[in-house]
């Protein structure tokens, strides 16, 4: 480049001259550079347009990466889940039982009812939950056997129609997932399947932040059973057949929504040094408030379907919220009434210390609480003896507490206290 005779300023091609702009912003200093450029005028002017986009497209790229986002920001964490179900494989394969055709961790479960040894089955399902219980054992940290309460709630219900548990499936949600604590809980899950006969075959664990705090989770079950179409429960309930009734194991999963309120705004206990339910229970020696209140609900399977096997067994009733009064006539013919001998079983002590603070009507105790019965056979009065030896060989606690009467007119079945 350089003057020519007139001196104007000639060139023989190439890069002749280079535009500079400086500025906060990349982007902006280019537009600035491509501006200058336009005031630039000769013959076979040309000059660049992707000045400096290698730097834009680096930065761009570098943005997205550093915006980019995983399911675990969120609060949602794949792995622990995964760990979860490493932990509980081994305590679920433990509960296989005749039937089972699938391995957990499918899409579906299977089951063959046949190869359970079922020949004309009529199915049938339950569903339920844990309740307020489920605070009681978050706030102390206690997870071992909230588990079997699930199973028992469910499978005990099952029990009512005459039916066989074969098979569970539970859901547990969370806001995070506490791999020792869901391990917990579901192993309480596999040990009530275990002690219940059935097979833990599924389930969900689903962890939702926003939807619960962190510490807190709540379950569902889910349970199928089988009786053979001939033997479904209730059948030939009359006048004259026995109640009964076997012992709970304490308060079970119903009422704990009261039983939270009476101990925490009316028992007058105070912990300053942390949770009332580690105080000493007053109606338990040698136990916290909270592992007394935690003992799991009982499972009445084995011992009743011994009992229902046997013959003379008319139908059964779990008694759950609603207790004895809401119960027992769900399972009575219309012009059927139950008379239950009030002085034929003893009010266990924690439901006598709940009343103490409450101050109940006796009427309101016996259709809240099960206030010790948690499962009502109703029997041929011929085969009471017989049926009380096989439940007590199964170390059950049995009390002959009533009888099945007959309305004059064929009303809705109820519970007459005497």
């Amino acid at each position: 480049t350089t003057l020519n005779a007139d001196g104007k300023l000639v060139t023989s091609g190439g890069r002749v001259l280079s535009t500079t702009s400086i500025a906060t912003d990349l982007q902006v200093a280019i537009q600035q550079a491509y501006t200058a450029n336009q005031t630039i005028s000769f013959e076979g002017r040309q000059f660049r347009s992707d000045i400096g986009q290698k730097a834009i497209n680096y930065l761009n790229a570098a943005a997205k990466s550093s915006s980019a986002v995983s399911y675990s920001e969120s609060g949602v964490d794949i792995e622990r889940g995964d760990a979860v179900v490493d932990g509980i494989a081994p305590l679920a394969k433990a509960t296989n039982r005749s039937g089972c055709v699938s391995d957990l961790g499918g899409f579906g479960a299977l089951f063959d009812t046949k190869a359970a040894g079922f020949k004309d089955p009529i199915l049938v399902s339950g569903t339920d939950g844990v309740g307020t219980k489920l605070k009681i054992a978050q706030e102390i940290n206690l997870h071992d056997d909230i588990g079997i309460d699930l199973v028992a709630m469910c499978v005990n219900d099952v029990l009512v129609q005459g039916a066989e548990p074969l098979f569970f499936l539970d859901y547990f949600a969370t806001g995070r997932i506490h791999v020792d604590v869901a391990t917990k809980v579901i192993g309480g899950i596999a040990k009530g399947c275990k002690n219940s006969g059935c097979a833990l075959i599924g389930g969900e664990t689903a962890e939702m932040p926003g939807m619960y705090r962190d510490g807190e989770y709540d379950l569902a079950g889910f349970a199928v059973g089988a009786v053979e179409r001939d033997q479904m429960l209730p059948k030939n309930i009359k006048p004259g057949d026995v109640l009964l009734a076997l012992s709970s194991s304490g308060v079970h999963s119903n009422g704990y929504s009261l039983v939270r309120y009476l101990v925490e705004k009316k028992s007058g206990l105070v912990n300053p040094n942390g949770s009332v339910y580690d105080l000493p229970a007053p109606f338990a020696p040698g136990k916290t408030l909270g592992q007394a209140l935690l003992t799991p609900t009982k499972l009445y399977v084995l011992s009743c379907l011994a009992a229902i096997r046997a013959g003379g067994v008319n139908g059964l009733a779990h008694i759950t919220g609603g207790g004895i009064t809401e119960n027992l006539p769900r399972v009575l013919p219309d012009g059927m009434h139950a008379t239950v001998k009030l002085n034929s079983w003893t009010l266990p002590p924690v439901f006598q210390w709940l009343n103490d603070i409450g101050k109940m009507e006796q009427l309101e105790l016996l259709r809240t609480f099960n206030c010790g019965i948690g499962m009502v056979l109703i029997v041929d009065a011929d085969k009471v003896q017989s049926i009380t030896n096989i439940l007590q060989a199964q170390n059950e606690t049995v009390f002959n507490i009533g009888t099945i009467t007959a309305s004059t007119d064929n009303s809705k079945s109820k519970v007459i206290y005497q």
